[in-house]
């Protein structure tokens, strides 16, 4: 990618000072404006394609709006695009939500993948540890996120095949596959609907989480 850092923060702040003024641009005249400045600074590189960052939607430019704004999205702009998350989410094709715990936990550790350094038979990791405890044993972990020790042994997921704990299965897949069908503006990548991580993996970091002989529940 092309280095025109000093260029994107001069035209933005330019901008973000003309919004204080009566007569300065519209929400979309800024975003005709960081559209065009964002093209012009990326370039392919390798499997890193500009498209990647050039190609966002509505709920990306919600919130992005929100969030140049300095406050929140109003509780039914939320809710719509916490519903059109919803239907995005692809549910395990077999029925089968829990995977391999240990293989789980070598997709969380990993975070190749998706980078100009990267091949196109790299196989993704999860990057979970980036920003979230999971394992009591782990030093090196991220605070962006909260923490996920003990995520199913505080849920009450003893038997993650037992069907009351459907709900909590169901959701921590969810979760994974499209943050935002939860919380629509939330910092976490939506995995599985981006193509970060394809369905088998979601399930076993699914299992990383729920399943009791898991670190994450010791």
């Amino acid at each position: 990618m092309k280095n025109k850092t000093p260029l994107i923060l001069a035209s933005l702040s330019a901008a973000l000072v003309a919004v204080g003024c009566a007569s300065g641009p519209s929400m979309a005249e800024l975003n005709a404006m960081t559209d065009k400045i964002v093209k012009a600074s990326f370039r392919d590189e390798g499997i890193a394609k500009a498209d990647r960052v050039l190609a966002t939607d509505e709920t990306n430019r919600a919130c992005s709006e929100a969030d140049v704004a300095g406050k929140p999205l109003d509780e039914k702009a939320a809710k719509a695009i916490e519903a059109a998350n919803m239907k995005t989410i692809k549910w395990p094709s077999d029925g089968k939500f829990i995977g391999d715990w240990k293989q789980g936990e070598a997709i969380a550790q990993s975070g190749r993948g998706l980078t100009w350094t990267d091949t196109a038979t790299t196989v993704n990791g999860g990057n979970c540890y980036n920003c979230h405890q999971m394992d009591k044993k782990e030093i090196s972990y991220g605070t962006i996120g909260p923490s996920l020790y003990n995520y199913g042994k505080i849920r009450g997921v003893s038997n993650p095949d037992d069907p009351a704990s459907k709900a909590i299965v169901e959701y921590t897949w969810g979760k994974i596959w499209n943050a935002k069908a939860y919380n629509a503006c939330s910092n976490m990548p939506r995995a599985g609907h981006m193509g970060i991580l394809n369905e088998s993996q979601v399930r076993h970091i699914v299992g990383l989480l729920l399943d009791p002989k898991s670190p994450v529940n010791q």
